[in-house]
């Protein structure tokens, strides 16, 4: 704010604080009215303005300087220092001004080995306001003034703060990634989520976060990801695991069968002759397609029988087993070795 703006706030009243209040007091203050006015607490266009208000306020009386400076301005304008013409008529006093600001700036009265200050106006009138606030910077004819050099400090960029959320997506959007809407602090916007996600992965959204102050960046926005479990498929890195059963004449024999992929379309996967349960039979560039590649569908064979056999069907397994002597020893034996 500029300073010749001063005249016409009362920082003190904005925060509700004495003109004596301690540094400590003033801080006080201000975050209870900021806590109660803050844009992203109090949605009112009124809350708003307010929080502007208190925000000036404290920047100019949290330093030092400035509140110095503050109070002197104030009292000259609202008539701490009088202003009176050396003859009686009306004009203005510049060694009471002068009382004011020496101290602040460090200047000194005439007689004390300073100089006395001027004012002056074209018209013989009431000193051009503009004139004098000017001389704070250094301002007027390209020279400076001494004594009146100004001393603003820029408040410091802030960043502001992160915010937290979640959002749950199905196993195939989390697999094929996904544009979802969100609404965050009020604020409605769609995000892309990338194929491949995991449960328990969060996701920074930059800038989605808390407003920035005094030209700071954004806050992020920290999204918890929840996917929802599939009653067929499973994540192994970038690659997509489902069961594929099998009649042991497919396993033994070979085959080809069909089965379903994630988006519910028809895919047709070659069973090798001899093939056990267990065995992984990959179908290439059907699991994930991320930014670090393209995974594989893999379907585990599970070898299936039915939970009752027919006398016929136990003794065409017997004769298959009989068949097999060596292959039904060697199995054996695996299930007696530690």
């Amino acid at each position: 704010m500029a300073e010749n703006e001063w005249l016409n706030k009362d920082f003190y009243k904005v925060l509700g604080v004495s003109k004596d209040a301690s540094e400590a007091e003033i801080t006080k203050a201000y975050r209870k009215l900021a806590r109660q006015y803050h844009p992203d607490l109090n949605k009112g266009a009124a809350a708003e303005e307010k929080f502007k208000d208190i925000s000036e306020a404290y920047d100019v009386l949290r330093n030092k300087e400035q509140r110095q400076k503050y109070d002197a301005i104030r009292q000259f304008g609202m008539g701490g220092a009088r202003f009176a013409g050396g003859s009686g008529q009306s004009g203005f006093d510049a060694n009471s001004f002068q009382d004011i600001f020496g101290s602040m700036f460090g200047g000194a009265s005439e007689g004390q080995g300073g100089s006395r200050v001027r004012f002056s106006t074209s018209s013989g009138g009431q000193p051009d306001f503009s004139d004098i606030f000017s001389s704070f910077s250094g301002a007027g004819n390209g020279s400076s003034r001494a004594g009146f050099q100004r001393s603003q400090e820029q408040p410091k960029a802030m960043k502001g703060e992160d915010r937290s959320s979640s959002i749950t997506l199905t196993f195939r959007q989390a697999v094929k990634g996904a544009t979802v809407s969100l609404s965050v602090g009020g604020t409605k916007f769609k995000t892309h989520i990338p194929a491949g996600v995991r449960d328990g992965q969060k996701i920074r959204l930059s800038g989605k976060g808390h407003k920035g102050r005094f030209g700071g960046a954004n806050g992020d926005l920290y999204l918890s990801v929840k996917v929802k479990e599939s009653e067929r498929f499973t994540l192994d890195g970038l690659d997509l695991v489902m069961d594929l059963p099998v009649t042991v004449a497919e396993a033994g024999a070979g085959a080809k069968v069909e089965a379903l992929d994630i988006d519910g379309e028809n895919i047709s996967i070659k069973v090798p002759a001899g093939t056990s349960s267990g065995t992984r039979i990959r179908v290439s560039g059907k699991g994930v397609h991320g930014a670090k590649g393209k995974g594989d569908l893999v379907a585990r064979v599970q070898i299936m029988l039915p939970h009752k056999l027919t006398l016929k069907q136990k003794k065409l397994l017997h004769e298959f087993d009989n068949d097999s002597e060596d292959f039904s020893a060697q199995i054996r034996e695996n299930r007696l070795q530690s």
